[in-house]
């Protein structure tokens, strides 16, 4: 019984030592090396201190602010470790319940806003964390953000297309705008 056990346990620490440790620390070292800023969680800093990632939505609820596509992580909004979507199918009637809910607050935050409002700002994505929204989205909200901050709604309609990133590699995915830095943009001195 020796004599099989011996090969097997010289093949477990073999197979541990070459994917727990050598073949992690060889894929770490390359990302590090050329995508420092993608392995590290793609962060954004401001003034030396971390804000957030460009990977995972941040909770907005100023309506000062653009807001981000609904999270599906309750009872925390936006948490990554609580990734997960709603599951609730077209039919049912609480994800019905949950659009018009959705639809009565955007509405209340806008009152003088009667365009169509885009779909991303009354449904989850499939994680719950999605930092992006349509183009469309942004715009539908650059009215109450422009009176609210006492702006020009031509100049956050600019910044708007200024963060407005196309689709991947010209032809993957839709254009989307990262939620999180547009904020921030806002935030700037010498905003539209």
């Amino acid at each position: 019984m020796l004599k099989e056990l011996k090969p097997a346990l010289l093949m477990l620490a073999l197979l541990t030592v070459l994917t727990g440790a050598l073949y992690p620390a060889l894929v770490t070292g390359l990302a590090q090396a050329v995508f420092p800023h993608q392995a590290n969680g793609s962060l954004i800093e401001q003034d030396g201190k971390v804000v957030g990632s460009e990977l995972i939505g941040q909770p907005f609820s100023d309506p000062k602010y653009f807001w981000g596509r609904p999270s599906a992580t309750g009872p925390i909004p936006d948490n990554a470790g609580a990734s997960t979507g709603s599951n609730l199918g077209p039919l049912n009637p609480a994800l019905e319940e949950t659009v018009k809910s959705r639809i009565d607050a955007l509405k209340a935050s806008d009152p003088t806003q009667t365009a169509p409002i885009p779909v991303d700002l009354v449904t989850a994505s499939g994680s719950g964390l999605d930092p992006h929204i349509s183009p469309a989205a942004a715009r539908w909200q650059a009215p109450r953000i422009a009176r609210l901050r006492g702006l020009n709604e031509a100049g956050v309609m600019q910044l708007i297309e200024a963060h407005t990133q196309g689709r991947q590699f010209g032809l993957l995915g839709e254009p989307r705008v990262n939620v999180l830095t547009l904020n921030l943009a806002l935030d700037r001195p010498g905003k539209p």
